[in-house]
């Protein structure tokens, strides 16, 4: 049975090649002092740097610049952020990259008026915001997270060895997305396709749990579908135009909150994923891929059916004269080989993770309770061991 729920997603897309024109008609939306967030500089490359600068001039903005957030945003990288908003009296928090740079603006955005240290309110206690909010805007130059128009915002403690992520409600998701496919062109094929397999990701999260006939579960089977399909187009042309924004699209629509609806989801992957990361600093995406099977293959036999339904909806498994488990097996087989032929981390040890680390990473993951089992810890050192 379709579980009760509520939905609204707050923010609103401008997608295509000419969406930046857009950030005109938000601009007068917001006070004089702009924050721009972005990474390493690729912007500047790129000439997107320059393109922004000249709107936000144009429409008389103050800008007051945050560079180098880092792929895994740390906290202290989070308090350096609040301090410019604070001493500069920040209006809105525009965040130029991919889901690093817009779930960093959202902590900052929840972090700037708070009362109290930020990491141990949102990040330790799971606490949600009272103080007043900053708002936050999104250019998007990669593809994966779907951070662009959710609450999400993961935030890396390597003092305390965590990387946990806090999903925020509406009123902290971005105001506004830009979304140009072409800016995504110049990404490095390794960070296409950890975009890829984090899409991915998102959408199995949220699709292996319960077993009702969810609308939630076709919407999640043709998104999957899609990722298959443009991510073999993309690693041979990365340029391709269709690919790319169907890649961008279906990352928006895989972690917009709208497929978990009346799903319980399991999150596990993301769990230890980002567990290995804390100690690894690898991409996110690719702890991700290196973690899923051996996982999957450890829940297989308590979500059999969905499993099967994956194998033979997603991957065109044939089932005729062979068991469910046969069925569901051939599933995560076909699935590994499309993560090998787009080439993602299979295994952790890959990402620089040691056997010296298997207890802290064990201890570092939390435990949820939505999907097939509830792990034990022991199980997920087991699961941990077989992704090494």
């Amino acid at each position: 049975m379709l579980g009760n729920f509520s939905y609204k997603n707050a923010t609103k897309l401008y997608f295509g090649d000419d969406s930046l024109k857009y950030l005109n008609e938000e601009l007068p939306k917001y006070g004089k002092n702009i924050q721009l967030i972005y990474g390493g500089g690729s912007i500047k490359k790129n000439g997107l740097y320059d393109e922004i600068i000249k709107i936000l001039k144009d429409n008389g903005k103050n800008i007051i610049e945050d560079a180098g957030v880092m792929p895994n945003p740390t906290v202290e990288k989070l308090r350096e952020g609040v301090k410019l908003a604070k001493d500069n009296n920040a209006d809105l928090l525009l965040a130029v990259g991919g889901g690093s740079c817009c779930d960093y603006a959202k902590a900052v955005s929840v972090s700037v008026n708070c009362d109290e240290d930020p990491w141990d309110k949102y990040y330790i206690r799971f606490e949600e915001p009272t103080c007043e909010i900053v708002p936050v805007g999104c250019i998007l130059t990669m593809a994966g997270t779907g951070s662009e128009m959710n609450g999400g915002a993961v935030i890396t403690n390597h003092e305390q060895k965590l990387k946990i992520g806090h999903v925020f409600g509406e009123e902290v998701m971005p105001k506004f997305s830009i979304l140009n496919p072409k800016y995504t062109f110049s990404l490095p094929k390794r960070q296409m396709v950890a975009g890829i397999y984090d899409i991915f990701n998102h959408i199995c999260e949220q699709y292996f749990s319960g077993d009702d006939d969810n609308t939630s579960d076709y919407i999640a089977e043709a998104l999957m579908k899609s990722v298959i399909h443009s991510s073999l187009i993309a690693i041979e042309n990365p340029e391709d135009y269709e690919a790319r924004s169907n890649i961008m699209w279906t990352a928006t629509w895989a972690l917009n909150t709208l497929i978990s609806r009346g799903k319980t989801t399991d999150w596990m992957v993301h769990m230890i994923g980002q567990s290995v990361g804390a100690y690894t600093d690898a991409t996110h995406g690719m702890t991700l891929s290196a973690v899923s099977l051996p996982y999957y293959r450890f829940i297989m036999p308590y979500g059999l059916n969905k499993f099967k339904r994956f194998a033979t909806e997603v991957w065109g498994i044939c089932a005729e004269g062979k068991t469910d488990e046969q069925i569901a097996e051939e599933g995560l087989q076909a699935m590994e080989n499309w993560m090998k032929q787009i080439g993602v981390a299979l295994k952790i040890s890959e990402l620089g993770a040691t056997e010296d680390m298997i207890d802290g990473i064990t201890e570092g993951t939390l435990i949820l309770e939505g999907g097939y089992k509830v792990l034990s810890k022991d199980e997920v050192k087991q699961i941990i061991k077989a992704s090494m």
